[in-house]
């Protein structure tokens, strides 16, 4: 029999804890709280839970804080909670490696459907994949996540990664934002907030790019999506 989820849920409204728990509860998954950054810290450190679900605005230590920090050694998958009004919070998050994000409020379904699509990326691929994918300049690990352009290696949050990766596959190819939204989050995101690609794009070419502003590596094609370009073939003598 399979062990529970362990899922670690750090707000500092008691009220919204509970509501959280037990809509996980129901669902299966074995519930850990925190109510502020600081015990969210020990908690993660003594439990190694499998996915932290973290408010943003908290006392003592807030959200973005102790992502930051559990970023510097681990990979725990983790899941933001955001306000409406938070867009430069969730921006932030994605940059400091945030999965995903939830805005409140939020129903259940939508909280179960959250949780379970992140962890369902972290599954291995059902069928083999190459070791690594190259197109042109661009080498991507597939085993250790790495990735290097040219020479010079790069660090990739695992979401930047995937994103990367399902450009790889189709490189050449233009993917619509409804494509890639569901190809990296999952189905459910399919008509999701394109905001969350374009950030995600927007780190990628930051971090893989000569110039962000004038990409050649990721492109868009107005209204249609983005697509990798691959290499010229070279002219024979």
């Amino acid at each position: 029999m399979d062990t529970p989820t362990e899922i670690l849920i750090v707000d500092d409204e008691l009220s919204l804890r509970t509501w959280l728990r037990r809509s996980l509860m129901l669902d299966g998954f074995t519930v850990l709280e925190a109510e502020n950054g600081v015990a969210a810290l020990h908690v993660w450190q003594q439990r190694e839970p499998q996915l932290v679900i973290l408010d943003i605005t908290m006392p003592e230590l807030d959200g973005l804080q102790v992502l930051e920090r559990v970023r510097q050694t681990a990979n725990t998958p983790i899941i933001m909670l955001t306000k409406k009004s938070g867009e430069d919070d969730k921006v932030r998050a994605f940059e400091l490696g945030a999965d995903d994000y939830l805005t409140k409020p939020f129903s259940h379904r939508e909280l179960v459907s959250r949780v379970k699509a992140v962890l369902r990326r972290l599954r291995p691929p059902a069928v083999a994949e190459p070791v690594a994918l190259v197109i042109g300049e661009l080498r991507l690990d597939l085993a250790t996540h790495q990735v290097r352009v040219g020479e010079r290696p790069v660090k990739l949050s695992r979401t930047e990664f995937n994103l990367l990766l399902e450009l790889a596959r189709s490189a050449g190819q233009t993917l619509s934002d409804r494509q890639l939204l569901a190809r990296v989050w999952g189905p459910e995101y399919r008509d999701g907030d394109p905001d969350l690609l374009r950030v995600l794009i927007h780190r990628l070419r930051l971090k893989i790019e000569t110039d962000a502003d004038q990409p050649r590596l990721i492109l868009r094609q107005h209204a249609r999506g983005y697509w990798l370009a691959t290499p010229r073939p070279e002219a024979e003598p």
